[in-house]
């Protein structure tokens, strides 16, 4: 991803560089009080650098780490009562367990374990049935 070199950038820019459709930004910006681009007189957005770190910070949350929205709420919360703030040097922990209340990525491997067992059990049926 290009790092950014401009003062102000619009919707469609900071879509394209943090690999995000403008209608996820929108909506990230009701959802997160710490996300707020200023808008300029016809009423278009202009996000800065720090706007565009905490982008990339929201979506690493919900989409590499698998945190919910209300989870990643939570977490930078506590980061910014910690002292983080938009444009200094962002320095996270692993995230603890009753941070990460979406449980997803565990669910979703318990059950394809299930269902490949039950596929082993299928073949050995398969495999002792007459001929």
């Amino acid at each position: 991803m290009p790092k950014p070199t401009k003062m102000y950038y619009s919707i469609t820019e900071v879509a394209k560089i943090t690999d995000l459709k403008a209608h996820i930004l929108r909506y990230w910006e009701t959802e997160f009080s710490i996300l707020h681009p200023k808008k300029n007189r016809a009423g278009n957005r202009a996000y800065r650098t720090k706007d565009i770190e905490v982008v990339k910070l929201i979506k690493r949350l919900l989409y590499s780490e698998g945190y919910t929205i209300e989870g990643a709420k939570r977490h930078i919360q506590k980061m910014r009562s910690e002292g983080y703030k938009p444009g200094k040097a962002v320095v996270t922990g692993a995230p603890k367990k009753k941070d990460v209340p979406s449980k997803r990525g565990k669910d979703t491997s318990a059950k394809l374990l299930e269902i490949r067992k039950e596929l082993k059990e299928v073949l050995v049926l398969l495999d002792a049935a007459p001929k």
